[in-house]
């Protein structure tokens, strides 16, 4: 329950509605308490008509009159609770709003060492099934919850005035009757995560490979991929099984309690109203009121089956808005909105219960589409990146980088050469702030990258990755990705200097042409293109080219290289290689081996040391492309 508490907590600005929700249920429950006192009380004018102690003509205007206030009670009845089930739509669809956007937001914001150990559909699943759970319980409780306790403590007083029995009898089954349920709750929601987790797990699965059909396909694993999404979802029907041989197993228990119970409070009725202690009127009052009575007890098994759903879906939520963000991430969130010290605090610790949507999220900040770069003052003399001794270490692995040290100066471009896996691409993620050092530093012109927000350190900083990475929006959309107010002119520019302006043009829609998932329905040289041209239209000062025109063709690469020449001229670039053709135009090489700096030097240097990129030359000139493989290079 006190998740449940929680999520109410932290989605008060939804106070109001809820407020509005019990209000309705309360006059919902009033109208139907009503209910039972007119029909009761017109038994009894029928029945003093019958024995003659009314006039026909009294009685049946008693009775007319009776049937308009029913009526009207059905009517306010009628309107109010729909009028609640608005509120109640409206309040379910904010709720899942607030929690859909902090999760969203809360995910931004994860370490990306978070992302490593995830699976994309896994995350994808836990949203929508978490969310859904939680929303369906909270409207139906907020519409049913307060109809039902009132319902319930308005029964147990009128039965106590009729005749106290009856109100004890009724204060024994109802704790009874929860305890049981209480009981019940315990293994099933075990069983419950049991379930969630191979759902999960499934789901997830079912995703990556939707996003890799292709490769599905090509290598016949169809069917091997539906054995494994059958098992995990076959394995529930056995968790199924057991949770509602155990659940229907109490159930018994707890509804034989409550026959039991309602035996005697009708057996006690019965008698009393042939012993003349009650009218008939007053017994057909009390059998009504004891069927609303027995009404949310029965119902209790339904809602504490939804209510342990909402509280598994609602571990799993948050489980992720509790996973604390980096120290960096804390304070570029603090940074960007004044926030006090403890507002770091809050977003390092994960959610912060009862934020108002639009603020701050979960103990996050929706960031400015435009950071501030003026806060970052380069250091009279600095390098405009520096590497100071770093050593790193993916989470729970050995170092992969031993001591690298090295610096590129204002307007340089060094490329970083080295067999696959040596670590190049894993300097590019420290360098913009995906990865923390184990030790060392990394420098940006003069300052601790660790010391930077990192929305003001990413901002300065253009990268052309190895996959394209493109979004399944229109072709305009993902170049101006990184500048989003950029115009059509200076977006067709960008395209024009990365070579893909003509391509662009000759599809039907141009520039406004869907790409699809991922930009599926690209070349590897078109989407390549597109995110040179995004680079090229973020203009940043540090550039960096990871394998950037890898899925080119000789003929393309030029074209693209001519235009990164022209990007590159007086920026400071950091290249990882591809093709030697384009290392020899860099200022410095650095040769990586195993994590390590073997040289730094300019290509006209290290052609004749014998190292590395003398090797590379060497195996260039004698065609050994098997082995030029090795290092990423194809010639």
């Amino acid at each position: 329950m006190s998740s449940l508490l929680r999520i109410i907590r932290f989605t008060r600005s939804l106070n109001p509605l809820y407020l509005a929700i019990v209000v309705c249920s309360v006059l919902t429950a009033l109208a139907g308490l009503a209910v039972p006192f007119i029909i009761g009380r017109a038994t009894d004018v029928v029945t003093s008509a019958v024995n003659g102690e009314m006039s026909a003509g009294d009685a049946v205007r008693a009775v007319i009159l009776l049937a308009l206030v029913l009526l009207a009670v059905e009517l306010v009845n009628t309107v109010v609770s729909n009028v609640g089930g608005w509120f109640g739509d409206v309040m379910s669809n904010r709720l899942r709003t607030i929690l859909s956007v902090r999760y969203y937001d809360k995910l931004l914001h994860l370490p990306q060492r978070w992302f490593d150990a995830e699976l994309t559909g896994t995350i994808v699943a836990r949203l929508n099934r978490s969310i859904a759970e939680i929303s369906m319980f909270a409207k139906t409780m907020s519409n049913s919850f307060a109809t039902m306790l009132i319902t319930t403590v308005a029964v147990l007083g009128i039965s106590a005035y009729y005749y106290w029995p009856l109100a004890v009898l009724l204060l024994i089954v109802f704790p009874v009757y929860v305890w049981l349920t209480s009981l019940t709750s315990v293994k099933w929601q075990k069983l419950e995560g049991e379930k969630n987790e191979q759902v999960d797990i499934a789901s997830g699965r079912f995703a990556e490979v939707i996003g890799q059909i292709r490769v599905v396909k090509s290598f016949v694993r169809e069917r091997s991929e539906l054995s494994d999404f059958s098992r995990r979802f076959w394995s529930t029907d056995a968790t199924t099984r057991a949770q509602s041989t155990h659940w229907h197993r109490m159930d018994v228990l707890r509804r034989a309690a409550l026959n039991l119970v309602f035996f005697g409070v009708y057996a006690i009725i019965f008698v009393r109203t042939v012993q003349g202690a009650f009218t008939l009127g007053e017994m057909v009052l009390l059998i009504q009121l004891m069927s609303m009575a027995r009404q949310p007890v029965q119902s209790m098994s339904w809602v504490v089956d939804s209510s342990q759903r909402a509280i598994a879906g609602s571990k799993d939520y948050f489980r992720v808005m509790e996973t604390p963000i980096d120290e960096r991430t804390a304070a570029m969130l603090a940074a960007r909105v004044g926030v006090r010290d403890t507002a770091g605090a809050d977003a390092r610790s994960g959610a912060a219960d009862g934020d108002e949507p639009g603020t701050r999220t979960g103990g996050l900040t929706t960031l400015s589409e435009h950071p501030d770069e003026a806060a970052l003052h380069p250091v009279a003399g600095a390098p405009v990146v520096a590497f100071r001794h770093v050593d790193f270490a993916y989470e729970g692995d050995a170092d992969v980088l031993h001591d690298i040290d090295f610096a590129v100066a204002r307007g340089e471009k060094v490329a970083l050469v080295g067999e696959s896996g040596g670590g190049k691409s894993t300097i590019v993620n420290l360098l913009l702030g995906l990865y923390e050092p184990r030790e060392g530093a990394v420098e940006v012109v003069g300052h601790d990258s660790a010391d930077l927000p990192l929305d003001v350190l990413r901002s300065r900083i253009g990268v052309v990755f190895q996959d394209a990475s493109l979004f399944s929006g229109t072709i305009a959309e993902n170049i101006a990705y990184g500048r989003p107010g950029a115009g059509e002119e200076e977006i067709e520019a960008a395209a024009r200097r990365a070579n893909a302006d003509t391509f662009i043009r000759r599809f039907p829609a141009g520039y406004e042409q869907i790409i699809g998932e991922r930009g599926l329905k690209l070349s590897g040289g078109q989407r390549q293109r597109i995110a040179v041209a995004r680079a090229i239209l973020k203009d940043a000062p540090l550039l960096v080219l990871d394998e950037a025109t890898s899925a080119l063709d000789t003929k393309a690469e030029r074209q693209v290289q001519k235009g990164l020449d022209e990007l590159m001229e007086g920026r400071t670039s950091l290249i990882i290689a591809h093709r030697l053709s384009t290392i020899a135009a860099v200022d410095r090489i650095i040769t990586l081996d195993e994590g390590r700096i073997d040289e730094i030097g300019s290509p006209a240097e290290l052609a004749t040391t014998g190292g590395i990129y003398a090797q590379l030359l060497a195996l260039q000139d004698s065609g050994q492309t098997k082995r030029l493989a090795k290092y990423g290079i194809t010639g």
